[in-house]
């Protein structure tokens, strides 16, 4: 077979437009590989003086490259018209059938060599051409090979093009035209020689470039680090420079060398100082340099410390510069001479990195003078909560460096008020204090875990103390690694939380529980005694659920504090009063049989528990006769808590000499000088004597002879003479103020566990006399509300008590319903106030609650 070079009609109409599109694209291929050089060189250039690089270099650099970049490129247009063709025909169809399956377009132009007078043969033939010509309508154009990597391996197109795009974002094309300033003119170059002059100063003062050639004025300002450029044209020699601005001229060089440095053609140097700029010779010009110092920037801490429920801290601080400052840092490292170094902290510390934090900037607008916030939580560091040494540093543009006055202050972190979730807090630190703690650690978690009943909701919590205290206890035997110790510290402080937060639906489902097995009791008929136990349980899970939803409250106020404040129509306002004559009211109606009543009674505290919201009370102005007596008597009674905890120290000082008595920042095993002139005297350890001279055990003797003669005082002026309950009151007072006097005499006579015995039942006598106050003073309310509720005519019921509700005609508290008839009144009474003042001692109590149980008191 052989091919034509004409193509038949039908094989031209089917091919027109595919072999037209093919041959354009094979056209694209060649110019791209011919002129990819070119159009490479060209982007190269253009990025470069549209980016403004040639204002970088020296006048002979820019020129150089300038001439490079003619000859590349010309050399590249040479070799692209050299090389670029427009493609033939042939070479088109050949591209075009190579696309199609079974080279149909070579078939259909084939004609037939032998068999041509056959005609079975040339039926044949011309069969096969009509189905190739019938495939030739299905062609279309070949897609063109624009590849040039085998010709360009290193991909140095790519780079110009990225120049190139990268120059017309942040470049500009005006720039380009500065390379024609870089030359004299002619009329330059005829009229003799001739200079110019930038003075740029530093990018960060954001103060512009000035072209000297401009400034006719004798005196200029400008920051120090200014850089001046000098280009001088025409004869050398004639124009020269003279400046004492810089730092460039050495002192050993010679005045020869100083003359050839000042007549270079191009100069460069920074402004370092004040001084005079002159430029000698035709057209000269003398300008007075005032540099402005860069002053070093300033911070200090700005406002308290502020502490959130979580623990985290939020530090003020304000810096300043004379342009901007760049970065900061907060330094914080322990401020070991100031910690007290008792129990844990006895040992030398283990060796910690100072922490490091940057202080945050402003994202946007002016940093020459702001305020920030650093903000970061310290809670679970070793350092929480003791003496560190904060130091603030910041750092302007030009490195140099402004520092705070190093200042002492308690490392913030999260405050534990649950007894249990503190101790565990206090020997974790312990812990990482120094690793040798590990075997007191051990023993101490086993002595306050000792009844776990008392101080544990969940036996899951005691059981991880146990488990912690038996890793520490096998830990203490050999080294404890970092990795251990960092393990142990991580499992404390999530139990420290679990303990100090709890869960609050863990709380009302405690609640619940109680509150179906009181409800399955009453179906079985349990007896007075299950009935007890499963009440008292129901109070303590009350007790716990109404701490936790306070707890909550007060975390939620914190985390936000603008949030308004709203009532829920569904929900159930009361008071924790409420609460305890329900529940003390249910217990009346099981004891009387009255089991229906009771479940339904029940049933109800379930509801109102579900939905409950503790209110808050309104606080009321002054303070009545017993009110103060109570308050007396509050006060003393806190004192004479702090003397005995005073005496089981020294109790303990005696079993264990040299835990107690250890004063802050000396070594274990070191005494005061009080200790050991007593231990020279024969005293027992603890004993010890006071700056006086005078033993600790007559200091504290002294102390409660001070707090019986202030009890005599307060006896003296107790409200309620001549009622049964003021003169209970008095009885047990007087009883106080006898055991006050035995503890005295035992701690003269070194007698510390006789102190401790009479100590307690002087605080027994003490509260039992506050109870029998506080129904003296309810009993005279009561018959005042009446009296003057008669003599001005007002309706009783019309009052309101301090949580604002009415109050009826006989002086009740609450309801006007009487729950309790009696005897039981006074008992329930004496019940609730010794309730309301246990309550108001908890210190991790919200503000608000104690505030209100105060209230209550002051009144009641």
């Amino acid at each position: 077979m052989t091919a034509r070079d004409d193509l038949p009609t039908e094989i031209d109409a089917a091919l027109h437009w595919p072999l037209f599109l093919t041959r354009l694209g094979m056209g694209a291929e060649m110019i791209v590989r011919a002129f990819w050089p070119f159009w490479s060189v060209l982007f190269a250039v253009l990025a470069f003086l549209m980016l403004g690089l040639q204002d970088y270099l020296p006048m002979e650099g820019v020129w150089a490259i300038l001439g490079l970049s003619v000859a590349a490129g010309l050399w590249a247009l040479v070799r692209g018209i050299r090389k670029w063709s427009w493609p033939s025909q042939a070479s088109a169809l050949a591209r075009l059938d190579s696309t199609l399956p079974g080279n149909p377009i070579l078939a259909a132009m084939d004609s037939q060599a032998i068999g041509a007078g056959d005609p079975a043969s040339l039926a044949v033939w011309q069969a096969h051409q009509a189905r190739m010509v019938a495939r030739l309508k299905e062609a279309k154009a070949a897609e063109p090979d624009l590849r040039v990597s085998k010709a360009d391996p290193f991909a140095l197109r790519y780079v110009a093009v990225l120049a190139f795009l990268v120059a017309a974002i942040f470049g500009s094309v005006l720039k380009v035209q500065t390379v024609s300033a870089m030359g004299p003119s002619g009329s330059d170059l005829a009229s003799g020689p001739t200079w110019e002059g930038w003075l740029e100063p530093p990018h960060y003062t954001g103060r512009p470039s000035i072209y000297l050639n401009d400034i006719t004025d004798a005196r200029l300002e400008t920051p120090e680090g200014s850089r001046v450029t000098l280009r001088f044209y025409g004869e050398v020699g004639v124009l020269s420079v003279s400046e004492t601005v810089s730092n460039r001229a050495s002192p050993t060089a010679t005045p020869e060398e100083l003359v050839a440095a000042s007549v270079e053609t191009a100069q460069e140097f920074t402004v370092a100082r004040s001084g005079q700029l002159e430029i000698e010779g035709p057209g000269g010009r003398v300008w007075d340099i005032l540099a402005l110092p860069d002053r070093a920037p300033e911070v200090m801490r700005d406002g308290e410390i502020e502490v959130s429920y979580e623990g985290e801290a939020q530090i003020p601080f304000t810096a300043r510069d004379d342009y901007a400052v760049s970065t900061g840092v907060a330094r914080i490292e322990l401020a070991l001479s100031d910690v007290d170094r008792r129990y844990g902290l006895r040992m030398e510390p283990e060796p910690r990195a100072v922490i490091e934090l940057p202080l945050p900037m402003p994202i946007a607008g002016d940093r020459s003078e702001f305020t920030e916030t650093l903000v970061d939580n310290f809670s679970e560091h070793p350092w929480a909560n003791l003496p560190v040494i904060l130091s603030l540093t910041v750092t302007d543009e030009a490195d140099q460096i402004g520092e705070a006055a190093p200042e002492v202050i308690d490392l913030p972190g999260r405050r534990f008020f649950d007894p249990m979730a503190s101790a565990i807090i206090d020997l974790r630190r312990a812990l990482l204090w120094n690793r040798e703690n590990a075997a007191d650690v051990a023993m101490l978690m086993r002595a306050v875990s000792h009844r776990p009943d008392d101080v544990f909701r969940s036996s899951t919590d005691f059981l991880r103390l146990r488990t912690i205290m038996r890793r520490v206890e096998a830990l203490s035997q050999v080294k404890m690694t970092d990795d251990q110790q960092a393990e142990i510290a991580q499992a404390m402080w999530d139990l420290a939380i679990r303990l100090e937060e709890g869960d609050l639906q863990d709380a009302l489902e405690r609640l619940q529980r109680a509150q179906d097995r009181l409800s399955e009791a009453m179906r079985n008929g349990a007896s007075d005694q299950e009935i007890a136990e499963l009440m008292q349980e129901l109070r303590e899970a009350t007790d716990d659920y109404l701490r936790q939803l306070s707890r909550q409250a007060q975390q939620d106020r914190e985390n936000n504090p603008d949030q308004e404040m709203t009532q829920n129509q569904n929900m159930m306002e009361m008071s924790q009063n409420d609460l305890q004559e329900m529940m003390d009211r249910i217990q009346e109606l099981m004891e009387q049989g009255r089991m229906a009543e009771a479940q339904e009674a029940l049933e109800q505290l379930r509801q109102m528990m579900e939905n409950m919201q503790v209110t808050q009370g309104q606080g009321q102005q002054g303070q009545s006769p017993g009110e103060q007596a109570m308050e007396g008597l509050a006060e003393t009674l806190r004192e004479q808590q702090g003397l005995s905890d005073q005496a089981f120290r020294d109790l303990q000082e005696q079993f264990n000499p040299g835990q107690q008595g250890q004063q802050p920042g000396q070594q274990p095993g070191q005494q005061g000088q009080g200790q050991q002139q007593g231990q020279g005297q024969g005293q027992q350890p603890g004993q010890g004597q006071n700056g006086e001279g005078q033993s600790l055990e007559d200091s504290l003797a002294d102390r409660q002879r001070a707090l019986r003669q202030e009890l005599n005082r307060q006896s003296q002026n107790l409200p309620g003479a001549g009622t049964e309950a003021g003169d209970a009151a008095r009885e047990a007072l007087d009883r106080a103020e006898g055991a006050m006097e035995g503890a005295e005499e035992a701690l003269r006579e070194n007698d510390l566990a006789g102190a401790i015995d009479n100590q307690s039942e002087a605080m027994e006598a003490l509260r039992e006399g506050m109870r029998n106050l506080g129904e003296a003073m309810a009993q005279q309310q009561q018959q005042g509300q009446g009296q003057q509720g008669m003599a001005d005519g007002t309706d009783p019921g019309q009052q309101r008590d301090p949580l604002g509700r009415n109050v009826g005609s006989n002086g009740q508290i609450g309801s006007n319903e009487s729950l309790l008839q009696g005897e039981d009144v006074y008992r329930r009474a004496r019940e609730l106030l010794d309730e309301i003042r246990r309550r108001s001692g908890e210190g991790e109590r919200p503000e608000e609650e104690l505030e209100y149980l105060e209230r209550l008191l002051d009144r009641f």
